[in-house]
């Protein structure tokens, strides 16, 4: 492969990652923002501080607070005193947070299904190979 070769494959690649995930986002019809969704994701392992939660996403902390504060007023998220130190605030999902990540994932991957059925056999066969090469280039 040329230089020019591996540089559009690289170029191609990027965009075409990039449009796919964008579409399932947007396209998945969810009340939940994709910033707001990631948060949710954030916290599925367990509690978090606003400011880990801040760091872990690579946001400024006021734009995490108003992130926060609305999952938090549309009752996806709980805010807590820390026991440990009460100057901070734990943040962690609710029941109704855990199925909001639930069914915006079925609904992400029921959009990508859907796609994936116009294509033959053959053709997702490829893909499955793809995904495997492409999560060795992610855990690089």
């Amino acid at each position: 492969m040329t230089r020019a070769q591996k540089d559009r494959l690289t170029s191609d690649l990027r965009l075409v990652c990039m449009r796919i995930s964008r579409r399932v986002r947007f396209e998945s019809t969810t009340d939940l923002a994709p910033h707001q969704f990631s948060v949710l994701i954030r916290l599925e392992d367990g509690p978090r501080t606003p400011k880990e939660v801040a760091e872990i996403e690579r946001v400024s902390a006021p734009s995490m607070s108003r992130t926060v504060n609305g999952l938090v007023e549309a009752g996806l998220v709980a805010r807590a005193d820390d026991p440990t130190d009460g100057r901070q605030v734990i943040l962690s999902l609710t029941p109704e947070g855990r199925k909001a990540v639930r069914e915006t994932r079925r609904r992400r991957d029921q959009w990508l299904a859907t796609r994936l059925e116009h294509l033959s056999d053959d053709e997702r066969a490829l893909l499955a190979e793809a995904t495997a090469l492409l999560e060795r280039v992610a855990a690089e």
